[in-house]
């Protein structure tokens, strides 16, 4: 870690090696942070576990994407903590600790990218790379009162990144305000393939919002207006037309399918001790069956049509996260029912590879709240300059 110190427990406490940026670029000025499942020429990658920490070596080429924000002029201040082979949603690791969420301390940061997400939070760095497959940006915006982003699937690079389900993986960032959120943008994301029309729809996801309590709902009703001023009236629809339970569960086989595909191998051979919640994600992956992936895949092909037709040209406003986040002093089978409520939210962008953005607009008992944006394909800058504009409309 390049940074002299750590309260927030934010980073992998290697040694210190610099990493050349660019004295000038559309990012001088800024400095950012890694998280751990990233290749930086210098230093290993741990994917938040010892044994694949032990495996590692140190690495001689640096991420595309963590080389093309050097190249824009930022500096990287260090590589974060993150969840276990990636695979957990609260931001607490067996082995190297649980990162603070600089909005709520006595909360969890949220994972996998919690490291990332303390690192911003706590103002230790002015943006942080994260991954998201099945939330792992978004709920640590929500947890840390963040503005966080996780782009049209494929749209930034993954190479030199540890896998954890290809086909829903995400490279996203965080930063602290909107401006900042959008500067990282242009550089990452670049311009837009399928820009949002000056007039674009707006959709409000009626069936999301009435999976959250009531006081939740009404913590977020005023977040609601601010987006309903800058977009316009929106129009209310149910996006979960196929039901909520169902393409929960075709996300969860086909994420745990190819979670075992990926570190099942290595799992099998080597036997590492994982952390609790983990390991019970890898016993279900090893057993999801042919005929539950089979059956996931078409409903996963109907419901991207589905909504991939609804969000065309449109942009569309939907709760980030059940709720704020958990205490730290919640048990694992709390946790665990959260992290299951927030799927039947975060599925949505997962399964049909649509742009999601997450605003630090609300908050409730003193913690951070966020409120989310999806549009079509492509539309990921445009969505981040709507977040910011929305973010600044006070």
């Amino acid at each position: 870690m390049l940074l002299d110190r750590d309260p927030a427990h934010a980073f992998m406490p290697y040694p210190a090696v610099p990493v050349p940026h660019a004295p000038t670029g559309p990012l001088s000025g800024l400095t950012f942070a890694a998280k751990d499942l990233f290749d930086v020429a210098g230093y290993p990658t741990s994917a938040g576990s010892p044994h694949m920490l032990a495996m590692s070596g140190i690495r001689t080429r640096t991420a595309p994407t963590v080389q093309k924000l050097l190249d824009a002029g930022a500096r990287l201040v260090g590589k974060t903590i993150t969840d276990e082979l990636a695979f957990s949603m609260s931001g607490k690791n067996a082995h190297f600790g649980t990162p603070v969420n600089g909005g709520a301390p006595d909360r969890i940061p949220g994972g996998s990218s919690s490291g990332s997400a303390a690192a911003v939070s706590n103002g230790l760095c002015d943006f942080a790379l994260g991954t998201d497959t099945g939330g792992s940006v978004r709920a640590p915006a929500n947890h840390c009162g963040l503005f966080g982003i996780r782009p049209t699937h494929a749209r930034v690079s993954l190479e030199l990144c540890h896998d954890l389900a290809p086909s829903f993986d995400t490279c996203g960032y965080f930063t602290r305000d909107g401006a900042t959120f959008e500067r990282v943008g242009a550089v990452l994301l670049g311009e837009d393939t399928t820009p949002l029309p000056q007039k674009a729809r707006v959709l409000l996801a009626r069936d999301a919002f009435g999976l959250l309590h009531k006081e939740v709902r009404d913590a977020l009703a005023p977040a609601r207006r601010r987006a309903v001023t800058v977009l316009g009236e929106p129009d209310e629809v149910d996006v979960a037309t196929e039901g909520f339970t169902a393409l929960y569960w075709a996300m969860r086989y086909i994420q745990s399918r190819e979670a075992w595909t990926v570190d099942g191998p290595m799992i099998e051979r080597y036997n590492p001790p994982l952390g609790a919640g983990v390991a019970d994600r890898f016993e279900f992956s090893r057993a999801v069956t042919d005929s539950q992936v089979a059956e996931a895949q078409v409903i996963r092909a109907a419901f991207r049509k589905r909504f991939g037709a609804l969000l065309d040209g449109a942009v569309l406003i939907l709760p980030t996260m059940p709720d704020i986040a958990p205490l730290l002093t919640e048990s694992d089978e709390s946790l665990n029912d959260y992290r299951n409520n927030a799927l039947n939210l975060l599925c949505l962008s997962v399964l049909s590879g649509l742009p999601q953005v997450s605003i630090p607009l609300a908050s409730r008992s003193g913690a951070p709240l966020g409120l989310s944006l999806m549009g079509p394909a492509g539309s990921d800058l445009s969505l981040v300059r709507l977040a910011r504009r929305i973010a600044e409309s006070a």
